[in-house]
């Protein structure tokens, strides 16, 4: 079975997350933050990822720490959970339409984390959340993960779309892309060797 648990824990914030890659895309999520929750919960639905999720945060503050440190969790899970990456397929994209809006994501699980973020957020909050997050959530999330990631917006004028169909296609992309392709099981996707 291909997965990890986290425990995070720092003056700002204490966390355990869990995650099963293998899943069905159950979720349990309490981070503090409803629209994390929220986003957290379609990701693992749409990843087919099993997922565990408990935070508490600095939230009086604000949702910063919450959002990035919940990000470093999740791309060290995802990066236990991965292994070796002997069989993995290694790449996965999806342009993903939410409504009037339609994202576009490509990962490469490479060992080399870097996040390519393209999205133009009309509003600066949905709800309660800082909608600029979004992309430190992600930018910890990639680096964690040791995954080149790229989330870039292709249409789109409503912010909850553009956020929701980021997390739906960044999970959709990364189902696709940690599956273990039976052709190739033993073998490491990449001409060094390793990845």
């Amino acid at each position: 079975m291909r997965n990890a648990e986290i425990q995070r824990k720092t003056a700002e914030t204490d966390i355990v997350l869990s995650l099963e890659l293998d899943g069905s895309g159950k979720a349990e999520i309490q981070t503090g933050c409803g629209f994390m929750d929220h986003m957290l919960t379609l990701f693992a639905r749409h990843g087919r990822f099993d997922l565990s999720v408990t935070c508490k945060g600095d939230t009086l503050v604000d949702d910063h720490h919450t959002v990035e440190d919940i990000g470093i969790s999740l791309g060290q899970a995802f990066a236990k959970a991965i292994g070796d990456k002997k069989g993995i397929v290694r790449y996965g994209n999806m342009i993903l339409p939410m409504d009037e809006a339609l994202i576009l994501s490509a990962v490469d699980i490479s060992g080399r984390g870097g996040c390519y973020y393209d999205l133009q957020l009309p509003a600066q909050k949905v709800g309660t959340y800082d909608t600029e997050l979004d992309q430190e959530f992600w930018i910890a999330f990639a680096q964690n993960a040791g995954i080149t990631l790229h989330i870039r917006q292709l249409a789109g004028r409503n912010t909850h779309h553009i956020l929701e169909g980021a997390f739906k296609s960044a999970a959709r992309s990364l189902r696709s892309a940690v599956k273990i392709d039976p052709e190739c099981a033993d073998e490491i996707p990449s001409t060094k060797g390793m990845l």
